[in-house]
């Protein structure tokens, strides 16, 4: 018989060591620290700063030139006026305005979404040579200033007949965006999964189908939010159109604006009058389109 060693066990019952205390909040948040704080406090700010114009528009829309005069300009009028608006309507006829800007706006995104595509699918996923010069030049057409456009487009639009006429500004603006949308898709385009296009061309699927069956529909929501801020950048834009649609007929909101102050020097209610019934156009399209602008935004987040 072998004798064996003894061991001696501890049977005493371990003591649970007390988890360190966290200073947490509900839900995981921690508390707030001064510098969250001046955040908060420069978030506000800034909103206000934001938000101060848009305030003055609207309460000296509706403010009588007398109202005006007595209260200033952040005074809350007395009553409701509405013949500033009136006159601004009628005056420039802005219905006619209206339609100028939406036409030009809408064929511009159309379009130039539309070229951005074919150009980013032949230099993202086509793998033409010098493909990176290429993104190059068209990264660097987006830094010409306008001013410098304006002299060699002027006589080039006069040559072939198109001055004063919309499809000038519709020309400039498709391949000034265009432009910058090529450059952003290269880039989306060029990171597209090669197995999916493999499979696509086993099926038998050709370019066209490829492009437009397999990349267009993965690719929608970033196209629509290219469609949309091409819509109002060229909406806002002044310069071009106040250079080639010198007449009343063609001219876009923000020129029949520029044109009536400087011309028949408005008062300040008018002038707030003009500037809320321009603005109102482009926060209903915004307001129409932020589901599908937040969507395009945030679909690249989860894959």
């Amino acid at each position: 018989m072998v004798a064996g060693t003894a061991i001696a066990v501890d049977t005493k019952p371990t003591k649970p060591t007390k988890p360190t205390k966290q200073r947490r909040r509900r839900g995981g948040m921690s508390r707030p620290r001064g510098v969250d704080w001046l955040m908060l406090a420069f978030v506000v700010v800034a909103a206000i700063l934001i938000i101060a114009p848009f305030y003055l528009i609207l309460v000296n829309s509706f403010k009588s030139p007398a109202d005006y005069s007595n209260g200033g300009p952040l005074s809350l009028p007395t009553s409701f006026y509405f013949d500033g608006i009136a006159n601004f309507w009628n005056r420039v006829n802005f219905p006619e305005k209206i339609w100028n800007s939406i036409f030009i706006s809408g064929m511009v995104a159309v379009l130039a979404v539309l070229i951005s595509v074919l150009n980013a699918f032949a230099i993202g996923i086509g793998r033409i040579k010098g493909r990176s010069w290429i993104v190059l030049l068209f990264l660097l057409a987006n830094l010409l200033p306008q001013e410098a456009l304006l002299y060699p487009l002027y006589y080039m639009f006069k040559a072939v007949g198109l001055y004063n006429n919309v499809w000038s500004v519709i020309i400039i603006f498709t391949v000034i965006q265009a432009a910058f949308g090529t450059y952003l898709l290269s880039a989306v385009y060029g990171t597209f999964p090669k197995e999916v296009l493999e499979a696509a061309a086993i099926d038998g699927a050709t370019r066209w189908q490829i492009l437009w069956r397999v990349i267009f529909p993965i690719s929608r929501p970033t196209l629509s939010v290219l469609l949309i801020f091409f819509f109002i950048w060229t909406w806002n834009e002044f310069l071009i159109p106040l250079t080639f649609l010198v007449s009343n007929a063609n001219q876009t909101v923000p020129v029949a604006i520029s044109v009536l102050q400087g011309d028949r020097l408005m008062d300040v209610t008018t002038t707030s009058a003009s500037a809320l019934l321009g603005l109102i156009p482009t926060l209903i399209f915004f307001l129409i389109f932020q589901r599908t602008l937040t969507r395009g935004i945030t679909a690249g987040a989860v894959k």
